[in-house]
């Protein structure tokens, strides 16, 4: 059998076969391979059902499971099935299920493939920064002193513990002048605050509040948010009517704003893709999907597989956006440079 991939030499021994000569015969192998559209039908239907699942994220129903918020938050993640598909395609010998695998990678690439390259600048005259602390956190001092090193010049905590803010107050102070805590939300300041009040996200409590920094590029509006997370249940019920109604109240708050250039910094609990975010993503520009290297996850810490930690303007210039150094926390901190016109 093994003569069969040799040719003679003029001195009766032999030689291998040119790799070319080879490719020439398992092409033509291939082509007289009836089979091979044939074969690999499942795998073609599953990368179109994935390819489907992409494309018409937004029609995925949360009546049940909030199955469509969950999707979205977790979305960039279907392109880990493009490899292990395209490899069973290759094993089955299925031009079916390759062309079908090429389109579902056409998909991905057309959704996220920008999120993928350094969009960062080297402008920006502000440095803003958010970060879930963690009411469990236990190391609140050295979370506080860590991101105070990030050189932020304005800071927005949110899932402030009421034990935990003197010592958050207190590790901040030599970097922060200026600071105001609404409920279990806060923003920090380098430049003067002002106006300073709670922005009522019904939750039933203060996870959300708005104040004015009078920057020397003007004065900015400022909003720090602590949306209520997406749960998996059985039916929408309490959780996900909160959630929304919580999305809705922040947007109307953003709406009315009344100063031209606005931040706004938090824990979202979602994605850019989730639809239930929409009253706030369609007025707001996100800085990782505008100035971004790479996605940008920030949950889990350990291993980030969401963006969830946001920071978005309006009116203002994204330069540039990145996480910050693993704390206490179970988020990473995510910090942004910003250009503000005067």
């Amino acid at each position: 059998m093994a003569q069969a991939y040799m040719t003679e030499t003029g001195n009766g021994g032999s030689e291998p076969e040119p790799s070319g000569s080879r490719l020439r015969r398992r092409l033509a192998g291939l082509r007289r391979d009836r089979g091979i559209w044939r074969r690999g039908i499942v795998i073609a239907a599953l990368a179109a059902l994935i390819s489907l699942v992409m494309i018409f994220h937004a029609e995925l129903p949360n009546d049940v499971g909030n199955l469509g918020s969950l999707t979205e938050t977790f979305l960039p993640w279907l392109g880990l099935a493009v490899p292990l598909l395209f490899a069973a395609a290759v094993v089955r010998k299925s031009a079916t299920a390759l062309i079908a695998i090429l389109l579902t990678a056409g998909v991905w690439v057309n959704l996220f493939g920008s999120l993928v390259l350094d969009k960062s600048g080297s402008g920006g005259n502000l440095m803003v920064a958010t970060h879930n602390v963690d009411a469990d956190n236990p190391d609140p001092r050295g979370t506080a002193a860590q991101i105070a090193r990030s050189g932020a010049d304005v800071l927005a905590l949110t899932e402030l513990k009421g034990s935990a803010v003197p010592v958050y107050e207190e590790a901040l102070a030599g970097a922060y002048k200026y600071h105001s805590v609404e409920g279990t939300v806060g923003v920090w300041s380098k430049y003067p605050l002002s106006s300073s009040a709670p922005v009522d996200i019904k939750m039933g409590w203060t996870r959300a509040m708005r104040t004015t920094v009078d920057s020397p590029y003007g004065r900015i509006a400022v909003f720090a948010a602590h949306l209520p997370s997406v749960r998996v249940k059985l039916n929408a019920g309490f959780t996900a009517n909160q959630r929304d109604n919580s999305a809705g109240a922040l947007g109307n708050a953003l709406a009315a704003e009344p100063l031209k250039k606005v931040i706004l910094l938090g824990d979202l609990n979602g994605t850019m893709n989730d639809r239930s975010l929409s009253d706030v993503t369609s007025q707001m520009r996100s800085t990782q999907g505008a100035a971004g290297d790479g996605f940008g996850f920030s949950w889990p810490a350990q291993f980030p597989m969401a963006r969830i930690d946001q920071i978005m303007v309006r009116g203002i210039k994204p330069e540039a956006s990145w996480t910050l150094p693993r704390t206490g926390s179970d988020h990473l901190p995510v910090a942004a440079r910003v250009t503000v016109k005067p």
